[in-house]
């Protein structure tokens, strides 16, 4: 059987401001799966970038009394900067302004659509909100404002480019209800279908080359208007795979077998699954077969946000607490569907539990038993030191299935709950097993003990090494801590010593987890 791909990909945010936590949290999840399905020994991309032609950009350069191109590189190297600061392993970074593989990806998309018929040109007035650089009608608006960003739409009325939306609403509910595109979870699902029986209206697709200030790709054979912001960077997906200029990535990753996995937020879930596919189904290409949907951060119960002042500076937060911090409290603690609040103690707290009071609590207990009791010489794990009857053994092999069915289903806190379980399971053991009382024994010239002792240890030991496995895809720096303080050095386990430092001084004893 050939190997499984993945190709996993994030939004791309605009750059009209700094990055902020509620997009890394989208980071986090698509660096997490990715890393878990390279350990499962599956072939992966994982992609991000930056959405830079934008006319919220230009409007935020001129606010600043900036340079627009200056300032939207200042902005996408803060987003670029990330991958350091959050420990992230994407394969590519695309910026839509700069790569020369978009604007040649975006002309040839378009291109595509034109020639199935699906393009047109129309005289249309509507509502725009630049927030979210999308037309509404009444209808959609709350008490006459954007329900995303809580500002009154402008009145808009120019020609611009329509594409044939109303054509796919069949063929993408089609899709949708087959299974052939899986939208996660399934109340998200369950509004996209809502939305396509409603009927789907044709979509603008162009803006004029005056309101976009002249920024953005133009429009193939119409320098008078610019490509629609949304169009051009839905189309990251396929540019940054060279699609339109012949390069065998794109046939690697999206024109062959494989998953094609989009991360995305719910406020942008009608542009993934339904524009998307639309413009794919036009151009005859291949489709993503899963999008996968978040919900938001909030602060004090409001939406982080680049615009407001509500957002929450991640690589301060990495520079504070650690990258796994982050990391580890974007997964363990917010749920697969509902915001999550946000506080930097909330954070503090769950890292000086689970780190400093769980993980470097039961790593430093093994491996001071093992220093102490067999003068640090863990003893070799064999048939016994597993015993059948084990529930210690039995989480142990049944964590790495449990972790693969939660993330099949987008839930990472299922799955770092899971991986927790070895710690609960491991704690249990020791206290079950009292291993300082075969130790005893074994000095009063027990020979039984002296075997149950190594049984034990070897248990621990292994349980241990397990639960690094398992959370290298989660916390990767906090994994190889934890394997660096099991893997011996000339037969010898490396000294105890505490590996996370709390985050909050004078916390005493970390609470018990959740």
């Amino acid at each position: 059987m050939s190997t499984p791909r993945h190709y996993i990909t994030t939004t791309i945010p605009y750059v009209n401001a700094r990055p902020h936590l509620g997009f890394a949290l989208e980071l986090v999840q698509a660096d997490a799966l990715a890393r878990h399905h390279r350990h499962r020994g599956d072939r992966v991309r994982l992609l991000s970038g930056t959405d830079e032609n934008s006319l919220k950009n230009v409007l935020a350069a001129e606010a600043a009394g900036a340079d627009v191109r200056s300032f939207v590189d200042r902005n996408a190297d803060a987003f670029a900067a990330l991958r350091g600061q959050l420990g992230l392993s994407y394969d590519d970074f695309i910026r839509t302004s700069s790569d020369p593989r978009h604007r040649v990806g975006v002309e040839r998309l378009w291109r595509r659509c034109a020639e199935a018929g699906d393009l047109y040109r129309k005289e249309y007035e509507g509502l725009y909100c630049v927030g979210c650089e999308q037309f509404y009608t009444p209808g959609e608006l709350v008490d006459g404002r954007c329900a995303e960003h809580g500002t009154e739409p402008q009145l808009v009325a120019e020609e611009n480019w329509f594409f044939r939306l109303s054509r796919y609403g069949d063929r993408i509910r089609e899709l949708i209800t087959s299974g052939a595109l899986r939208i996660q979870p399934a109340g998200r699902r369950n509004e996209v279908l809502a939305l396509l029986e409603g009927g789907l209206r044709d979509l603008s697709v162009s803006r004029s080359h005056h309101r976009a200030r002249g920024w953005g790709i133009p429009v193939p054979d119409d320098p008078s208007q610019v490509v629609y912001v949304w169009w051009d960077a839905l189309g990251n997906y396929v540019t940054s795979l060279g699609y339109g200029t012949g390069d065998s990535a794109y046939d690697r990753w999206w024109a062959s077998e494989g998953r094609r996995v989009h991360l995305v937020g719910k406020g942008v879930v009608r542009f993934h699954a339904v524009y998307w596919p639309a413009i794919l189904l036009s151009a005859g290409l291949p489709l993503p077969t899963d999008i996968l949907v978040h919900d938001y951060l909030t602060v004090d119960g409001r939406k982080i946000s680049k615009s407001a002042a509500t957002t929450v500076d991640p690589a301060a937060l990495a520079e504070t607490h650690g990258a796994d911090a982050v990391r580890w409290w974007l997964l363990r603690d917010v749920p697969r569907t509902g915001d999550a609040d946000f506080t930097s103690d909330r954070l503090a707290a769950r890292a000086d539990a689970d780190f400093a009071g769980g993980l470097g609590n039961l790593v430093h207990r093994v491996v001071t038993m093992v220093h102490r009791f067999r003068d640090g010489a863990a003893p070799t794990p064999s048939a016994a030191a597993l015993p059948g009857g084990s529930e210690l053994a039995d989480v142990c092999r049944n964590v790495p299935g449990l972790v693969d069915a939660a993330l099949a289903d987008f839930d990472f806190r299922r799955a770092t709950r899971t991986v927790w379980r070895i710690v609960e399971e491991a704690n249990r053991y020791i206290d079950a097993t009292r291993p300082w009382e075969p130790a005893g024994r074994e000095r009063q010239g027990d020979v039984a003990a002296r075997a149950r002792l190594d049984e034990i240890l070897a248990a621990l030991v292994g349980a241990c090494r397990v639960l690094a496995d398992e959370l290298s895809p989660f916390v990767p720096d906090a994994a190889q801590r934890i394997a660096a303080a099991l893997t011996p050095v000339e037969g010898t386990l490396p000294a105890a010593k505490p590996l996370f430092p709390r985050l909050r001084e004078g916390e005493g004893t970390a609470r018990r987890p959740v």
